[in-house]
């Protein structure tokens, strides 16, 4: 018999990611509360559910696909009491690590194992199957989960014990944003000083400079014609998400007493980037509000 998987959160990283594990030969339950993500999981090859707990029925695998921390434990507080033990939990929502860490004990209550899986990779990611899945929990709960995991992504890292998986999930996409705001910051003082994007690109991707911002995502139009920056800044990854993760990364810093002054700092960019309407628009094109701020400096000096 085929194995079932139960689904829930079927949005813009889920609904790809659960049709990945359709295409794999599983048998997908799933639920969302959005209709047209269910209706675009549904034509894709998922069994649709009238609810999550109902999406768990007989399924050996539960995996979500949340907003937050809160809707984490909220949902898997009504799944442990659906679910068999012995159930896999895994959950690959990008959330803080307290929050993950309780909804490891909700699953170890329950006797069921359970991962910590956010994931790296974007909408692009899902979709090709390509995702790197930064994992937390006991080892026995990796080696079930591997072989599912890996039907939706090419890359699975085992951190650690639970939580581990948020935490490098977090480190991560700090290094990200800051990364990201220098590297659009660079672009700018380019532009003032008459240097070309591409001459720019060519130099630092390929001395000290490179790195993920500038070699695969670069933020101006041309030089990596697969970037945001040659698509309207359509994300991609939208700037509001990129501040929900410079958020937990502060709050993962005060909580530990570590000191991340360029991890506050971008933080406080982007805040003030998604304050002005633009949190829908893709992280990189923080940008345009660096070369408008640019522009005010420069008036203001004139």
């Amino acid at each position: 018999m085929t194995e079932a998987i139960a689904f829930v959160g079927l949005g813009n990283m889920g609904g790809p990611m659960a049709a990945n594990l359709v295409k794999a030969g599983y048998r997908v339950n799933g639920f969302d509360l959005a209709a047209a993500s269910l209706e675009t999981a549904s034509a894709n090859g998922v069994m649709i559910a009238a609810s999550a707990v109902e999406a768990v029925k007989d399924a050996s695998v539960v995996i979500t696909m949340l907003p937050a921390g809160k809707h984490v434990i909220s949902v898997w507080s009504e799944l442990v009491k659906a679910v068999q033990p012995g159930t896999l939990m895994i959950d690959c929502s990008t959330i803080d690590v307290e929050s993950a860490r309780k909804a490891h004990m909700l699953a170890k209550e329950a006797s069921c194992l359970s991962l910590d899986a956010p994931v790296s990779g974007g909408t692009g990611g899902a979709t090709a199957g390509t995702l790197t899945f930064m994992v937390g929990g006991a080892e026995a709960a990796f080696a079930r989960g591997e072989p599912v995991l890996q039907k939706m992504g090419k890359r699975i890292v085992h951190c650690g014990d639970s939580g581990a998986g948020q935490a490098a999930k977090i480190c991560n996409n700090m290094i990200l944003g800051i990364t990201m705001a220098g590297v659009c910051e660079a672009f700018v003082l380019a532009e003032k000083l008459g240097l070309s994007h591409q001459a720019l690109f060519d130099v630092a991707s390929t001395s000290s400079g490179q790195c993920w911002s500038i070699n695969t995502y670069c933020p101006v139009p041309g030089p990596v014609p697969t970037s945001p920056a040659n698509n309207g800044y359509k994300p991609g990854f939208a700037a509001a998400l990129m501040l929900k993760d410079l958020k937990l990364s502060q709050e993962a810093a005060a909580a530990a007493g570590a000191e991340t002054a360029m991890g506050a700092h971008a933080a406080e960019l982007y805040e003030t980037f998604n304050a002005l309407g633009r949190g829908g628009e893709d992280f990189s094109s923080i940008i345009n509000y660096f070369r408008e701020q640019s522009q005010k400096t420069g008036e203001a000096r004139g």
